[in-house]
């Protein structure tokens, strides 16, 4: 932790550095939304200025704004390891690109077929297909994940395959637990039955290296805006499986790819911030010695920040684990940090979550409380939908002492709260 280079990292994000009445934030709210470097809000700004054309013409801006889409998709194609940048679909965020592939996929779907969801999921890869089974007469087949493993498990997945499963929606790291599925292996034993598989890899992708083609999935979806990037979703999707796809579009726009599954105007100044973030990450890479490709850049990145999160999230664990009657949510065994993302949800007997966070948001210390969308989870868990729980999210961007001073603050909040009620 101490190799990773904190304060140049702090330095390039202008927001880390403001106060409100002269006070500090403590950004603890990222797996919400992460903060941006300077340069993504001047990519953005530059793209505006200079570039802004629609695109198709033969003038200079419209020629500059088509670099600007074409260097976006060729950046998410490194960051994702995938082989084209045709395969790379951009568009507004991750819920929008679901809800629009998820009708597309429905196109050669029929009553009786069968599709597997599961009970660690974000709404966002839930309701759509919920929502196109019901349209469709599709058979949903629920799947748990593990309450002491904290993963969804390839046996009780097996258990639900069947010759009629058309398509298994999975996330690679949940939003409220934190958990890192196994998803290579999730992903096999679904293709042995021939049903797709789809990703949701919002939560994982600001925190680790994907690669997709490893992975073996049909397509992966992520957030830009939770990798320090702007506000919009890009979905990747297996060459072969989306070129014969048809797509709901206007009948006289591109039938190319990905251009077929881009409606209307692309948001051309969003993805030159885009480009930006990931060129981000490979000057990170670049700044912890590596050289070669962005792709060998981006990969050291990760791993660099890995080894600092990890720590400041065990950090977290342990000192929450200090207070009696507060109850992690999630894996809190030092020995598999590896299994999950530092995004650490708890509980409090006889405390709702959001007076915690209350008093916490009052502090300057920025957090949530709630289901966070993660429906299903809190619905298997049992706890109330309505109240949630307390959800603190580490980027690489934090500091110790930003952890020392939230876990006083929790210390001295629950214990405040309980005096309240005596």
């Amino acid at each position: 932790m101490a190799d990773f280079p904190i304060e140049a990292v702090r330095a390039r994000f202008p927001a880390l550095s403001l106060t409100d009445k002269g006070r500090r934030r403590i950004y603890l709210d990222n797996p919400a939304g992460t903060q941006v470097p300077q340069a993504v809000a001047d990519a953005v700004s530059l793209c505006l200025l200079t570039t802004n054309a629609n695109l198709g013409g033969y003038f200079e801006t419209t020629i500059a704004a088509q670099q600007v889409v074409d260097d976006a998709h060729q950046a998410m194609a490194d960051f994702l390891g995938a082989p084209s940048r045709e395969e790379i679909i951009i568009g507004a965020n991750m819920t929008t690109l679901t809800y629009h592939m998820s009708r597309t996929l429905g196109r050669a779907m029929k009553p009786g077929d069968e599709i597997i969801l599961t009970r660690m999921d974000h709404e966002g890869n839930v309701s759509p297909w919920l929502q196109l089974a019901e349209d469709l007469g599709l058979v949903v087949r629920w799947l748990p994940f593990g309450e002491r493993s904290w993963q969804v498990e390839e046996a009780t997945l097996n258990d639900l395959l069947s010759d009629k499963t058309r398509l298994l929606a999975l996330n690679y790291a949940s939003n409220l637990t934190g958990s890192i599925n196994r998803v290579k292996s999730l992903t096999a034993i679904a293709k042995q039955t021939g049903a797709m598989v789809y990703v949701d890899a919002v939560q994982f992708a600001p925190h680790g290296l994907i690669d997709v083609q490893e992975l073996g999935c049909d397509f992966l979806i992520c957030s830009a805006y939770k990798f320090f990037g702007p506000h919009m979703g890009i979905l990747w999707g297996r060459l072969d499986i989306i070129d014969g796809l048809k797509a709901y579009k206007c009948r006289c726009s591109s039938n190319g790819l990905p251009e077929r599954f881009e409606l209307g105007t692309p948001q051309i100044e969003l993805m030159a911030g885009l480009t930006a973030a990931v060129d981000y990450f490979a000057e990170l890479g670049g700044a912890a010695g590596q050289g070669g490709s962005r792709r060998q850049k981006i990969a050291r990145a990760f791993e660099a920040s890995i080894a600092y999160e990890n720590p400041l999230a065990q950090r977290l664990i342990d000192g929450l684990a200090d207070i009696s009657g507060l109850t992690i949510h999630g894996i809190a065994d030092p020995k598999r940090l590896g299994d999950r993302v530092p995004t650490v949800s708890f509980t409090v007997d006889g405390i709702v979550p959001e007076t915690i966070v209350r008093q916490m948001n009052a502090e300057n210390i920025f957090l949530w409380s709630g289901h966070n969308y993660a429906w299903e989870i809190v619905h298997q868990l049992g706890i109330p939908a309505e109240q949630g729980v307390v959800r603190i999210g580490i980027a690489h961007y934090n500091t110790p002492n930003e952890i020392d001073e939230t876990l006083e603050s929790v210390h001295r909040v629950v214990a405040m709260l309980r005096q309240q009620r005596s």
